[in-house]
């Protein structure tokens, strides 16, 4: 298999050109690909957050030279770390991983894991333990801040992880210091591993709660990418020296249309019929875009 570090800093033959990147039906089906290759999970939690992961990528997120590791990028923090197949899927289209990658996804070998590792370039935090990767974002924040760079940095994390408190830790601790350099996403999608955010633990009103963290705050449509790309530049723009949170309303799944809303597709895994259906069912939504 090709080594990831031979694929830093350039664009594999085949990819897609800057122009057509990111393309989100294209995105879910390297998602499919990867997890039928691997006969994993995480389905539905990667698929919700496919729009708002092509935004940043194609239009926010800094890499000098396509480098994933270039001094001085932008940070991607996946705090949902289980969701880490959409972010494979973005680092497919900018030739960071090739099609032996996705091919070989989970397989002996394989230097993909199921969940966001920092060993793999592109990938800023070994997240998975839900609740720590935000505050991990809000640590590399504060160090750019004082260094005084004009580095940004985007956490998202899961509105089921909003159950842990290292999350509101790190919050007021990004109010406190003003890091008008980090922008929360939330994954707004209702759902969590065990059942509904409502039925496990009731969030209230997000908005509402981040505001009174000390955030500048917004709420969109998560899937209407015109919409995300300019709430993110409304939120940068504010000038009011708060960090900043944009609460994406998702749907666990979108794209495939038995897939969405439907829980079981955190745990469960593609055989040859339910692949075959999801493809067919991707290539038909897709087309009535």
């Amino acid at each position: 298999m090709t080594t990831l570090a031979a694929n830093h800093a350039k664009t594999s033959a085949g990819q897609p050109s800057a122009g057509q990147r990111f393309a989100p039906a294209r995105m879910r089906r390297t998602v499919l690909e990867m997890a039928y290759a691997g006969s994993t999970v995480h389905i539905g939690c990667a698929f919700s957050i496919i729009e708002l992961l092509a935004v940043l990528y194609r239009n926010h997120l800094r890499y000098p030279g396509n480098d994933p590791r270039a001094e001085g990028r932008d940070f991607l923090v996946l705090s949902k770390g289980h969701g880490v197949m959409a972010q494979y899927a973005c680092m497919h289209e900018l030739g960071w991983l090739d099609e032996s990658h996705i091919k070989n996804y989970f397989k002996d070998g394989s230097e993909l894991k199921g969940l966001s590792d920092s060993r793999v370039a592109g990938l800023e935090v070994t997240s998975g333990s839900l609740g720590h990767g935000f505050s991990v974002g809000v640590g590399i924040a504060m160090g750019l801040q004082r260094r005084g760079t004009n580095q940004k940095v985007y956490a998202i994390v899961g509105d089921g992880e909003l159950n842990e408190g290292p999350i509101w830790e790190g919050a007021l601790v990004a109010a406190h210091h003003r890091m008008d350099n980090l922008m929360l996403i939330v994954d707004k999608n209702g759902f969590q591993a065990m059942g509904t955010t409502d039925d496990v633990l009731a969030l209230g009103d997000l908005r509402a709660k981040l505001s009174s963290f000390g955030f500048e705050t917004k709420e969109v449509d998560g899937h209407d990418e015109a919409v995300v790309d300019e709430a993110i530049r409304q939120l940068w723009a504010t000038g009011t020296g708060k960090p900043k949170a944009l609460i994406a309303r998702t749907i666990k799944g979108k794209g495939v249309p038995f897939m969405e809303s439907d829980n079981r597709w955190h745990y469960t895994r593609l055989n040859p019929e339910t692949f075959a259906e999801a493809i067919a069912a991707l290539e038909l939504t897709g087309a009535q875009k």
